[in-house]
């Protein structure tokens, strides 16, 4: 399929406050910001309109699968190459990488956090990331790290890009502005976006002056994709005609800026004289999006029983066994319950699978009380949770009638490795040293009794 759209910014001064957006999931998408910006019928012309640079950016090896092939072709004020000089090493200490055995002294368990608290000093996006697990290893691209941030400043004349791995953003707190060498994304509670791994980009705040606050999955391994349906079929769940893909659009500046590289777990910084963000006009399949939560189409029983919390994947990135995600991103939307003779919460069970939940907003209706939006939990693999006490009394005893879940949005990123705890996470005060209370109440209720009790 073919898109073609022309960008509502101004070239010259960067986008507007009417975003454009072209719609499906892995398209193969045409946009341009000026008339006659992007060559037809070849890729790398002689010369290009504009006195524009060709270039090519691969999200996969050259030679993959057509199905699996990813690249985009870029045309801009400036090569790549003129966006990096020297690099100078520095560090984000809260960053983490995996392999990281954080050497700190709690021991294992399952863990709850509270919202991490406001920044005293001035951060902006990438300087509030604060890394609470991690998994696999990024050397070998396989694995991921869940991250909080909350931060308060804008990135101005910084830019930034991460070689190790796609970032898949989840604001809860702030709608933020997401600038990439593609196009502009407005994303806001209850939207996510990703930006493929190696693309530049830069963020801003949007809305009043608040904290703006999130989560961010950083995939290392196959980029995130639609799951297949199985006995689903060809619709509900993320409907690929709701992803949103930003149309062309560029920043023309020349003034000192800042490009800080995140590579193999290191970071460095280079100083330019302009704005990387220059791409005048672009196709190809290797592009950023993001997507409402709400159009989430979920399904569930109409009967009985609680289905397997598959049911609620939104992106998969596969792992190369069949079945088995290297990480699965997963909503908990609004929905209705009407199972019949049923314990109508997330069953307790046990996992090989690892689980990093985070609330955006309302409550989760496995817990009563304690996750809280901006909070977050892990619950590693092989580790037993399931509804607190007061949540399965509730669900025990209710009328059975059809009950709407709504003003929820709940999320999981859950994988196939066993997800180690940073020292931050560890040490944080945002930790509650009491979350493993809250099943103190699920007493003994066996007497010998044939019959329900």
């Amino acid at each position: 399929m073919l898109d073609k759209a022309q960008t509502q910014a101004d070239p010259a001064i960067g986008p507007s406050d009417a975003l454009a957006y072209m719609p499906g999931f892995g398209n193969d998408f045409e946009t341009e910001s000026l008339p006659g910006a992007l060559p037809q019928g070849q890729n790398s012309p002689q010369k290009c309109n504009y006195g524009l640079y060709a270039e090519q950016l691969s999200g996969s090896p050259f030679t993959a699968p057509r199905g699996t092939n990813e690249r985009s072709w870029l045309y801009r004020i400036r090569p790549s190459v003129r966006h990096t000089g020297r690099f100078t090493k520095i560090a984000y200490p809260h960053w983490k990488t995996a392999p990281c055995l954080d050497d700190h002294s709690l021991a294992l368990g399952q863990l709850r956090w509270n919202p991490l608290p406001a920044p005293q000093e001035s951060l902006n996006f990438i300087g509030g990331i604060r890394t609470m697990t991690t998994a696999g290893d990024a050397m070998t691209q396989a694995g991921m790290a869940a991250h909080a941030y909350v931060f308060n400043a804008d990135m101005v004349d910084d830019y930034f890009f991460n070689a190790d791995g796609e970032l898949l953003i989840v604001p809860e707190m702030g709608a933020i502005r997401v600038f990439t060498e593609l196009g502009i994304m407005d994303v806001a509670p209850s939207e996510i976006c990703l930006v493929p791994r190696g693309m530049m980009f830069k963020v801003s705040r949007l809305g009043e002056e608040k904290p703006w606050r999130g989560y961010i999955c950083e995939n290392y391994g196959a980029k995130f994709t639609l799951p297949d349906r199985g006995p689903i079929g060809a619709n509900c769940l993320a409907n690929p005609r709701d992803f949103r893909t930003p149309v062309a659009a560029f920043e023309d500046k020349e003034t000192p800026c800042r490009v800080h590289v995140k590579w193999c777990g290191g970071f460095h910084v280079t100083e330019i004289g302009h704005s990387p963000l220059d791409v005048v006009a672009w196709h190809g399949n290797y592009s950023p999006f993001k997507y409402d939560l709400k159009t989430f189409s979920p399904v569930g029983a109409i009967l009985f029983d609680h289905p397997d919390p598959s049911i609620f994947t939104v992106l998969t990135a596969p792992s190369g066994e069949e079945g088995t995600a290297n990480v699965d991103f997963v909503i908990f939307p609004p929905r209705w319950l009407v199972a019949e003779h049923t314990f109508r919460p997330p069953w307790y069970h046990r996992n090989i699978m690892s689980e990093f939940m985070g609330l955006i907003y309302g409550r989760y209706d496995a817990k009563e009380e304690g996750f809280v939006p901006g909070g977050m939990s892990l619950h590693n693999m092989m580790l037993a949770h399931g509804p607190d006490h007061a949540g399965f009394e509730k669900a025990s005893e209710t009328e059975l009638k059809p009950v709407k879940l709504d003003s929820t949005m709940a999320f999981m990123f859950e994988t196939r490795f066993p997800q180690q705890l940073t020292r931050f996470a560890a040490e944080t005060e945002s930790l509650q040293d009491d979350y493993t209370d809250c099943w103190n109440g699920l007493e003994r209720k066996f007497d010998g009794t044939p019959g329900i009790k």
